[in-house]
């Protein structure tokens, strides 16, 4: 198995290990999945889209990428490449918006990047997409 197959499978073991929680045993509704529009923010139905992607970075993002960005999550140790650290201004500077957006949507391999790096094909609101850019451009400040 290769190490990037390796990787994977851990990082995706330790998402699914993460997302089970007491609540669910007590009978509350599970956390939104990525098929749900709470979860997207590719519903139609409106909302905010600073909150949604603030929402979709600390479930989908964090666990590589970390609570500030530093590419320091609790799944990082694993990868190689190791996720990528948004803090630092070198790559900040060399990136544009749009470079962004299409690694959120499509994923690290639509740019030639680490496939490791999933995309977010079912984030159909580009006002979310936008936002999880911003996200990632605040860590730069």
């Amino acid at each position: 198995m290769s190490r990037v197959s390796i990787a994977l499978l851990s990082t995706l073991t330790l998402i699914a290990a993460c997302g089970k929680s007491s609540s669910s045993e007590q009978g509350a509704p599970p956390p939104p999945t990525r098929d749900t529009p709470a979860a997207t923010g590719g519903g139609g139905g409106g909302g905010d889209p600073v909150a949604k992607a603030k929402e979709i970075f600390a479930t989908r993002c964090t666990p590589c990428h970390g609570a500030t960005g530093k590419g320091d999550g609790a799944a990082s140790a694993s990868l190689q490449p190791p996720p990528r650290d948004f803090s630092d201004p070198a790559w900040q500077t060399s990136v544009d918006d749009a470079y962004i957006e299409k690694i959120i949507k499509f994923g690290g391999a639509a740019v030639g990047k680490a496939a490791a790096m999933p995309g977010n094909p079912d984030l159909t609101d580009p006002a979310v997409i936008t936002e999880l850019k911003n996200v990632v451009r605040g860590f730069g400040k």
